[in-house]
């Protein structure tokens, strides 16, 4: 696969992940808890701590490209709410190890990698199209805790153009 598209896609990748990165740092944590949105089989499914969580779990799944046999890195447990909120720590060190991970699978990425049918139950993308659909995924939820920050008059969000340098 071209070196040029493939740092292209991580550049974008990366940006969206430091987007969530953002809005992790700048979350206070009075509002760790806080609820964006009513879930009725949940109300925790709703709050910034979980929708932080979500989001680094599908992205550390479609990385990996299937559900199948996949788990998530401890603490952290497949299908099954925690007694208690992950922590900021655990989530900023899940999103580092996804970001790392995501850079390392990019640009690897070969021609026959990219092009590998990944099939789920709600779709069949390939491999490269399942990362374009995880990054618009990490946005989404990015933007949604930097809206309720905002809300509660949290600054210091701001676009995030390219992927950090993190060396």
């Amino acid at each position: 696969m071209d070196d040029r598209l493939k740092a292209s896609i991580w550049q974008q990748y990366g940006a969206a992940l430091d987007t969530l990165d953002d809005a992790l740092r700048l979350c206070p944590d009075h509002l760790w808890t806080v609820q964006l949105w009513n879930d009725d089989e949940d109300a925790r499914y709703g709050q910034c701590w979980f929708i932080a969580y979500h989001t680094l779990f599908w992205t550390d799944m479609y990385l990996t490209g299937t559900l199948s046999g996949f788990n998530p890195p401890l603490p952290f447990i497949r299908g099954k709410l925690p007694d208690t909120p992950y922590t900021q720590e655990q989530i900023k060190n899940y999103l580092d190890q996804c970001r790392a991970k995501g850079k390392a699978v990019i640009e690897a990425l070969t021609d026959e990698q990219a092009y590998r049918i990944c099939t789920f139950d709600w779709m069949e993308p390939t491999f490269l199209e399942l990362q374009i659909y995880s990054l618009r995924h990490i946005q989404e939820h990015a933007a949604q805790l930097n809206l309720v920050l905002g809300e509660h008059g949290v600054t210091g969000q701001d676009w995030v153009a390219q992927a950090r340098d993190k060396a």
